[in-house]
This record gives structure tokens, C-alpha cells and sequence, in this order.
């Protein structure tokens, strides 16, 4: 006699029924990604405004003189013979400083370019603001 295997477990659901749940990352990632309390919090210093692009630039600027170093230690050790590195080490080494140097000049650009997008959006809302001020001064009379 063959025993009916019970429903499943908690930990055994089926695909189709995590499918149905209601996701909690999904909505934990929209409201962390709008970053309203950022934009509707009416006095904030400028490291919590900023602090996001100037850790991107932080970072980019480790990572692109990483590259830089790493290019200038391998153009400068050329082609010597009786060194202690291998062939294929070398072409490891040729090829990481360029990819360290445009991560790192890409990190670097996303950073600089993210500052002046907080700024205008900082003013649009500001101005924003005084519309509404002003609006329901009129409206309110």
C-alpha cells in the first residue's frame, strides 16, 4: 500500500505559489529607491543628501589609480626576460590595468555626473514648494 504523499511542507512549496505571494522586496525596494524621505524631510546636512555619489567617486578614484598604477607597472617592466613572473601572469597584469582604469573612470564619471542631477532635483522641489504655498494662498482666501 502506497501512502499519499502529504502536501507540502513550508520549505517544500511549489514555484507556482511562491509566484502568487505578495512580495515584500518589491515593495521594500520601491520605497527605498523613490528615497522620498530624502526628498520630503524639510532640513537635512549635505552628507545625507550627497553622500552616495561622493562614495561612488570615492570609490572610482581607488579603482582608476589602482588602474593606473597597475598600467604603469606593467608598461614599465616591459619586456624583460629572467623575471620572476610567467608569460601568461604578465598578460593577466596587461589586461587588468585598462579594465581597473575604465571601471574606474566609469565609477568616477557616474559619480560627478550624479551631484548636479541631486542639485536640480533639489531645486525643483524647492520650487515646487513655493507653487503650492502660493496656490493655496490664493485658493484658501
Amino acid at each position: 500500500m502506497e501512502t499519499q504523499p502529504k502536501e507540502t511542507e513550508e520549505g517544500e512549496k511549489s514555484p507556482e505559489y511562491k509566484d502568487l505571494l505578495p512580495s515584500q522586496t518589491a515593495s521594500t525596494l520601491c520605497i527605498s529607491s523613490r528615497s522620498e524621505s530624502t526628498w520630503n524631510a524639510p532640513h537635512q546636512n549635505k552628507w545625507d543628501i550627497y553622500h552616495k555619489p561622493v562614495i561612488v567617486i570615492s570609490v572610482g578614484g581607488a579603482v582608476f589609480l589602482f588602474g593606473v598604477a597597475l598600467t604603469s607597472l606593467t608598461c614599465l617592466t616591459g619586456d624583460q626576460r629572467g623575471g620572476g613572473m610567467n608569460n601568461t601572469t604578465k598578460e593577466v597584469f596587461k589586461l587588468c590595468g585598462p579594465a581597473f582604469l575604465s571601471l574606474g573612470l566609469m565609477l568616477l564619471v557616474c559619480g560627478l555626473v550624479w551631484i548636479p542631477i541631486i542639485r536640480k532635483k533639489l531645486r525643483q522641489k524647492q520650487k515646487y514648494h513655493i507653487l503650492q504655498s502660493i496656490k493655496s494662498f490664493f485658493l484658501n482666501r
